[in-house]
């Protein structure tokens, strides 16, 4: 019978450029070594903004606030914050229906603020 002897081969990765070279080079590659420039202060993920379109912005509100902005004859306009949604850029595709309301957001590209304002909305920049 064999004798289980502890870790013969070494713990973990142990011997990977030694006697388990033949392990690490078919199923690793590149595992070892170094490769390319490294870059110290790196930002990662400037580009991260989440986009939503017109179309979808009363979603974003609860079914009270559509209920009571439908019925509002004053011209009280609820305010929509979409960064609180979890999106930062409002996109022009589909249409508003003819409601006052604020839209909060940290970008509109230029489509969403030509519909928004011709409903006679208002947009406010950085929320």
């Amino acid at each position: 019978m064999g004798n289980h002897r502890k870790h013969p081969g070494g713990r973990g990765n142990a011997g990977g450029i030694h006697h388990h070279r033949i392990n690490f080079d078919k199923y690793h590659p590149g595992y070892f070594g170094k490769v390319g420039m490294r870059h110290y202060h790196l930002k990662r993920n400037q580009s991260f903004c989440p986009t939503v379109n017109l179309d979808k912005l009363w979603t974003l509100v609860s079914e009270q606030t559509r209920i009571k902005a439908a019925k509002n004859k004053t011209g009280a306009a609820p305010i929509i914050d979409v960064v609180r949604s979890g999106y930062y850029k409002v996109l022009g595709k589909g249409k508003l229906p003819k409601r006052p309301v604020v839209v909060k957001a940290k970008f509109f590209s230029r489509r969403a603020e030509e519909k928004i304002k011709g409903v006679g909305d208002a947009c406010v920049l950085g929320a």
